[in-house]
């Protein structure tokens, strides 16, 4: 994505320290083209003066309108009903940002007919070059470059509906209300759709900071949209904080959507030398570029108030399943799409790309191209050889009801909700279990008398300006088996401090026969942490598990036939292993991203392999992509669950592959193989779950 927007050379981008408000205004060289930041009035400056003394030493306004505050309370409506429909709304901060990082889920789900809204937050007009290879540096010119950008994208998302890459758009002007237009370009083909919406936030300030990570921390910082070279817009207005929270509720609210898209608002901490750092275009201490890490935190807080008016409104819990997508954290890690898959992905590039010879129409150029022909591929980056969502896992789980039917539990609007079969096969409505904001991921444990534990990652915390942002790991008992849940419960995070809460991973559990509960997760560290919960409820402290261990997201966690807990991991060099707590002799193979264990074994795929190993070390006999779901049964041994190159389910047991070739996608999946069977529940892009038979 052309280093993500880095700023000009000299220039402190990249995430550094930012400006405080009111200290943006002093002299210092100007970028080209007209003044980013609104200069407050001489009575502003004033008024801000007589408040710095007031509270003693306090350099920033007072905070603007609050967010409403989410009511984790249960037993909200949901938002339903017929028709069935689905629509995916994506939000990010740069032109491309999908391309390199959402792909291949968005183009599944295009694929299967679901309309694509894209909002790009910046209008990534960054030094205003577009780099042609071989040929000479030309004169920047921002409006130009931003206008190719968009160019690009609309050849490759023309090419993503099957249509010639200069087809023309329907490009228009959107009003988004407090003053504030953006440009939308709309294509349909064939029963598909996609929608283009730019806000176009400047990348930089007149001092040259990154503007978007400025925005989300300053209270007094207002910016005025960049105005793209052909655009519709006339005047795209400014945006400060709450501008542009309220910007995109708006649209959720306008959309609708019931699948979200973001980018990682809580990225890895990731150490690097200076130098390294500016290279590989991160901020400080954090393996993301500022804007996206921005962008996303934009994206979740207005995610949260979209749901919290709602229901202040009257109104049921908008029906939407969100997801987070890695950004830079690709290039650390071992990649792990598989030649198919990365050169379809790869495929979405080219003509976002462009080349400066096309005819494509558009005076200031067909494309980004500095991205264009085989440049994703060979970028020692490698960013487009990954993908990788923040909180990886199945999204759902299963859990059979006394009367041996199953309840299926997830995450929709930012809450946990439970189904229940009516029949086999046949769900009802959700049933809101509150909790929320929650995250995607979502752990459970079933303890021995069948009760319910559920687990989440909550954002305890998500205010910007200088506010409190925070995460934290919360229980949901149930009370009885198949029957109502105790209140929620904070069991904290295993990292001191608000700023490292953010990095934990998605809690995953096990209960022993002993009736312990030993629930894991990835902490800030980038190892995993433990906590116990013993037979008569008390929750041990948290501990971090032995060894120098590095690893990814994504554990695998079973029980053998002895009742020794196994938790498995992917590392830098190898796949980790500890039993009940104590690091496992002995090294294991090396993993493209996430595991899965069922009965103490361990599954995997080979980095940028599409090949599953088993615990043998051999062919487990199920390629493809993307999460690996186990589970054991006594009469059909070991069932896994896994997505094909195109993305459609698949189980393997009784040395038979079979795969569903019929309905709706799942932006989730979960596996349960009991007495009556194999069963697949997947989460639909509709928010409506749906069950396969195999």
């Amino acid at each position: 994505m052309r280093d993500g927007g880095v700023p000009p050379e000299g220039a402190r981008g990249g995430g550094q320290p930012r400006p405080r408000a009111g200290r943006l205004a002093r002299d210092r060289p100007r970028e080209e083209g007209p003044s980013a930041v609104h200069r407050p009035s001489r009575r502003t400056l004033l008024t801000a003066a007589v408040t710095t003394a007031l509270v003693a030493g306090c350099s920033v306004p007072a905070p603007g309108r609050a967010s409403p505050a989410a009511d984790p309370a249960p037993g909200k409506p949901f938002a339903g009903g017929e028709p069935r429909r689905a629509l995916l709304l994506q939000i990010v901060a740069h032109p491309d940002d999908d391309l390199y990082f959402m792909n291949p889920d968005a183009q599944r789900l295009l694929d299967a007919g679901v309309p694509l809204v894209s909002v790009y937050v910046t209008a990534g007009e960054h030094t205003g070059v577009n780099r042609i290879k071989g040929m000479p540096r030309t004169p920047p010119d921002r409006a130009a470059y931003s206008s190719a950008r968009r160019q690009g994208l609309r050849q490759s998302y023309a090419a993503a509906l099957s249509l010639p890459l200069f087809t023309p758009w329907r490009r228009e002007a959107l009003a988004l209300g407090g003053g504030r237009t953006a440009e939308r370009a709309v294509l349909a083909h064939g029963g598909r759709r996609v929608e283009l919406v730019h806000l176009d936030l400047p990348m930089h300030t007149p001092r040259r900071y990154m503007a978007l990570p400025a925005l989300w921390e300053d209270r007094g910082l207002e910016l005025s949209a960049h105005r793209s070279a052909g655009s519709p817009v006339a005047r795209p207005g400014s945006y400060d904080h709450e501008g542009l929270v309220a910007a995109l509720t708006g649209l959720l609210r306008r959309y609708r959507p019931t699948v979200v898209h973001t980018l990682d608002p809580d990225p890895d901490v990731q150490p690097s030398p200076e130098a390294v750092r500016r290279r590989d275009s991160e901020q400080p201490g954090h393996s993301d570029h500022g804007d996206h890490t921005a962008a996303a935190c934009f994206a979740w807080s207005a995610l949260v108030r979209w749901v919290a008016e709602e229901i202040r409104a009257g109104a049921p819990v908008p029906l939407f399943a969100a997801a987070a997508f890695r950004g830079y954290y690709n290039r650390h890690w071992p990649k792990n799409l598989p030649p198919d898959v990365l050169a379809e992905k790869a495929a979405r590039l080219v003509p976002y790309g462009g080349d400066p010879s096309w005819a494509c129409g558009n005076p200031s150029g067909c494309g980004d191209y500095g991205v264009g022909g085989d440049r994703p591929l060979t970028n020692r980056k490698g960013w487009v050889r990954s993908t990788h969502r923040r909180w990886p896992g199945p999204g759902l789980a299963l859990a059979p009801e006394p009367d041996g039917r199953l309840a299926a539990y997830g995450v929709l609007g930012l809450r946990a909700v439970r189904w229940r079969e009516t029949a086999p096969g046949m769900w009802g409505g959700p049933e809101d279990l509150g909790g929320g904001p929650l995250a995607p991921g979502l752990g459970s444990a079933v303890l021995p008398d069948g009760r319910v534990l559920l687990l989440g990652v909550r954002f305890a915390a998500l205010e910007g300006r200088g506010g409190p942002n925070r995460r934290e790991v919360v229980l949901l008992e149930q009370r009885s088996p198949g029957g109502p849940f105790l209140a929620w419960r904070g069991l904290g995070a295993p990292d001191a401090g608000a700023d490292r809460s953010r990095r934990l991973g998605v809690p995953v559990a096990v209960a022993a026969p002993d009736g312990r509960v030993r629930l894991y997760v990835r902490n800030a560290a980038r190892g995993v942490a433990e906590r116990v919960r013993e037979p008569d409820g008390g929750w041990g402290p948290w501990r971090a598990l032995p060894g120098d261990a590095v690893v990814q997201d994504g554990l695998g966690v079973s029980a053998d036939a002895a009742g020794r807990t196994h938790v498995y991991a992917a590392g830098r060099e190898s796949v980790r292993h500890w039993v009940d707590g104590r690091e496992a002799p002995g090294a294991l193979p090396l993993s493209g991203s996430t595991v899965a264990s069922a009965g103490g074994g361990l599954w995997f795929r080979a980095p940028a392999s599409a090949r599953l190993v088993g615990p043998d070390g051999g062919d487990a006999g199920l390629d493809g992509h993307g999460v690996v779901g186990a589970a054991r049964s006594a009469a059909l041994g070991t069932v896994l669950l896994g997505t094909d190159a195109e993305g459609r389910a698949c189980v393997r047991y009784g040395g038979r592959l079979r795969t569903r070739t019929e309905g709706p996608p799942a932006v989730a999946a979960a596996l349960h193989a009991g007495a009556g069977g194999v069963t697949v529940v997947g989460l639909g892009p509709d928010g409506r779950p749906w069950s396969w038979r195999p």
